[in-house]
This record gives C-alpha cells, sequence and structure tokens, in this order.
C-alpha cells in the first residue's frame, strides 16, 4: 500500500461519513485543534433520505456552531407552526421563539451537510471526497491504530488516534471492528416521499389515521418534503408501484382529503422516492481506537422524524470524548446516549407499528414532546456552547 500527497501520515481522527453526523463531528474536533481527515465516497451536493426536520435542539447547535447562518442564506423557509392532524381533529401549535431558536428549519440534505462541511474544513479539516473506506488497521494488541482506505485506485494506508464511522446504518466501519447490535426494534414502516412545488407556505403538517402517516415539511426551493408512512406489507402491494403526485396524493387523501387535493394539484420535481423500511438498533459504538455516530450508531425509524437532530446532538457528546481522550470517556459517551435516546427509542418503535388508535397516538406524542423538552434543557446544561467561525 502507498502513502498519498493528500494525506498527511497520521491524524487525530480519521472519520468516515461526511454526512451532517461525521461533519458535525469533523467541524467540533478541528475547531478545537485536532487534526482530522474527513472522507466520503461520494461527492459534495448529493442528497440523500431524509426527513429533513430540525428540532429545536438541533437548531439551537447550528447557531452556536455558526452554521445557521449558511442554512437561512440557501433560503431555507423558516417554521413558525406545526399542525397535527388526528383524523379530522386539527391541533396547531406555533415554534416559540427561544435565545438561538427563533424559528424550526428542514433544509435539503445538500444544504445542510454541505454547510457543516464548509465549516469543518475552514476549521482545518482534510476534507476527501471520491475517497472509499476499505478496512481498519489494527496493532498487535487488537487496537485500530488507523484506516486501509481507497483513492483514485490506490490503496492507502493512514494512521490515526480513532477511526469515527459516521458512514450510515449499513456502516461499513460497525462491520469491520465487529460493532454488536445492543437493540433491535420491533417495528418498522416503508416510506414513499417527493418534492413537491404549488403546495401552501404553513409550517409543517403531520396527519395520521389509524395504519397511516403522512407529512408535508417545507424545504428549499419553493418545495416540500411530501411523504407517506405505511406498513411494509402495504408498501409492497401498493406503496411501491408508485410513481406520480396522483398515487402519492391518493393516500393523503386516506388521511386528509384536503391535503390530498392539494397534494394532487402541486408539480412533482423528479421522481418519488421509496423506503422499504428498517427495524431501529443502537449497535456498541465504541472500542479502543473507534467510535461510530448518527445512524452507524443508532437508527431509528423516521416516522418521528428525529434523526439529524439525535446525529448533532452525538456528535458533540463525541467530539467532546475523544479530545479526552480516554476510555472511560468513550464509554461514557455511549452510556450517555442510550440514555438520552431510550425513551424516544421504545416510543417511536410503538408509534412505528401503526397499531394505534388515535387518543393513544396523541398521547405518544405528548410523550415524545416532553422527552425533547428534557433533552433540550439537558443540551442548554451540559453542551458547551462552541464558537462561531469567523
Amino acid at each position: 500500500m502507498k502513502n498519498d500527497r493528500h494525506f498527511a501520515r497520521h491524524y487525530d481522527a480519521i472519520i468516515v461519513g461526511a454526512r451532517c453526523a461525521g461533519a458535525a463531528t469533523a467541524l467540533l474536533l478541528a475547531r478545537r485543534g485536532a487534526r482530522v481527515l474527513l472522507v466520503d465516497w461520494s461527492g459534495p451536493s448529493a442528497e440523500t433520505v431524509s426527513t429533513h426536520a430540525l428540532m429545536r435542539g438541533a437548531v439551537l447547535q447550528l447557531d452556536r456552531w455558526g452554521v445557521l447562518p449558511r442554512i437561512k442564506a440557501a433560503r431555507t423557509p423558516a417554521i413558525r407552526t406545526t399542525t397535527f392532524h388526528y383524523g379530522s381533529t386539527r391541533i396547531e401549535l406555533p415554534i416559540k421563539p427561544s435565545p438561538g431558536v427563533e424559528a424550526l428549519y428542514a433544509p435539503r440534505r445538500s444544504v445542510l451537510d454541505n454547510a457543516l462541511v464548509a465549516q469543518a474544513s475552514n476549521a482545518g479539516a482534510n476534507v476527501r471526497y471520491g475517497v472509499a473506506f476499505r478496512d481498519v488497521i489494527t496493532n498487535d494488541k487488537g487496537r485500530v491504530v488507523g484506516a486501509v482506505l481507497s483513492h483514485q485506485g490506490q490503496q492507502i494506508s493512514v494512521s490515526a488516534d480513532i477511526v469515527i464511522g459516521a458512514d450510515g446504518r449499513r456502516s461499513t466501519v460497525a462491520r469491520r471492528v465487529r460493532a454488536r447490535t445492543e437493540k433491535l426494534a420491533r417495528h418498522t414502516t416503508a416510506c414513499v416521499y417527493g418534492y413537491f412545488s404549488g403546495l401552501p407556505d404553513a409550517g409543517t403538517h403531520w396527519h395520521y389515521v389509524p395504519g397511516l402517516g403522512t407529512g408535508v415539511i417545507p424545504t428549499n426551493n419553493g418545495q416540500h418534503c411530501v411523504f407517506a408512512a405505511l406498513s411494509p406489507e402495504r408498501f409492497r402491494s401498493e406503496g411501491r408501484k408508485a410513481r406520480t403526485g396522483a398515487d402519492l396524493a391518493q393516500f393523503f387523501r386516506a388521511a386528509n382529503p384536503e391535503c390530498g387535493a392539494q397534494v394532487g394539484a402541486a408539480a412533482l420535481h423528479g421522481r418519488l422516492t421509496g423506503f422499504q423500511g428498517q427495524k431501529g438498533f443502537t449497535r456498541r459504538s465504541w472500542g479502543q481506537g473507534w467510535a461510530l455516530v448518527g445512524d452507524a450508531g443508532y437508527f431509528k425509524d423516521p416516522l418521528t422524524a428525529h434523526g439529524i437532530s439525535d446525529a448533532l446532538r452525538d456528535a458533540e457528546i463525541l467530539s467532546s470524548a475523544v479530545l479526552e481522550n480516554t476510555t472511560a470517556a468513550l464509554a461514557e459517551y455511549q452510556h450517555m446516549r442510550d440514555a438520552l435516546c431510550a425513551e424516544f427509542f421504545e416510543i417511536t418503535d410503538q408509534i412505528a407499528s401503526l397499531n394505534w388508535d388515535l387518543a393513544r397516538l396523541q398521547d405518544m406524542h405528548r410523550r415524545l414532546s416532553d422527552c425533547m423538552k428534557e433533552q433540550q434543557n439537558w443540551m442548554i446544561d451540559n453542551l458547551a456552547p462552541q464558537l462561531a467561525a469567523a
């Protein structure tokens, strides 16, 4: 294997995956003086499956890190109300401003991920696209001491104090370090979604009837992310056949006829995308010389739209643990992550069953709201504000 002029021989941290979890971790480490290599096999501006929604804690972090101005500059619409529809019952909730959070946002992933990568690069991280992770390098005691990467047809060995997998729910890093699954959800939803223009600019809307959830989320370019979440069985029989806006509107008509008519009249941009579902999990997310963050270590059903917010929170917890550079700190990272996500994970799994009546669903949503408030308070108390980039 060869060295490459694009890479140093050694880094404090190699991070695999330049999406929100990996880019945020790189930003926080580099801003505090660590020598960081951030790699991704894809190129910049690539989209990915996402609910886009940022919860209050995530917006607070992006504001603290100096990333939020980039999100706003991309004309990401401010979300000032969120409305829950339980059958014919409508509950509209205003987004109350608080320090650092004047509104919520749901940026396209090309906007969010690239904003975080740009800030990480400005902070000194070495960002390389078109680089594939192949394997970890271990010493004779079994500790991870670097990574084997593939770049421009060459295999390259790069050493590091820690290798961090931020490469998604199918994480190659997790496989290479044999990270065991410690908790597995019982249920999952499948999803069909697309991007539409011509819908009212009226905040986020979430519609529920037994067996079905749908949503309309305002995002960039005057478009809305429009999705229908259904059982995997129904997805196989109906969802995967959806090709047009009219096909997706049929699900909305079952949940809310008015919104179904609006979706049917809106313009679909590009194709509908189907996600057949995957059960949520938590993995062992640290070991000797390695760690996992984001969906690589913790994934839950997307119906509660909290994945990005969890990823940013965990990136900050992990970066502090890496800088402390002790086994105890890495162990505490996972302990804290698991403690913060335990109840949310369980409630999300119950919701993903789609086996509820609307009164029970409202109760579960109230419990999720309480969990979010507790997490936000914990973040305010325990995550120190990071200086915004100049």
